[in-house]
């Protein structure tokens, strides 16, 4: 259980790391959180015809 939990807190990590790096190199969790969510969220409304 805790190797599970520790694979989704690091994928996690790594896709607020991903969206959410500014220039600089400084990471912004928050909005790097809310863009991955977005594409997530998008993504699957797209595989489901929605739009």
């Amino acid at each position: 259980m805790d190797q599970r939990l520790f694979g989704i807190m690091t994928a996690i990590h790594e896709n607020c790391v991903e969206n959410g790096t500014e220039a600089g190199g400084f990471v912004n969790y928050v909005n790097g959180a809310n863009i991955a969510g977005f594409k997530k969220v998008a993504t699957a409304m797209l595989e489901q015809g929605i739009l």
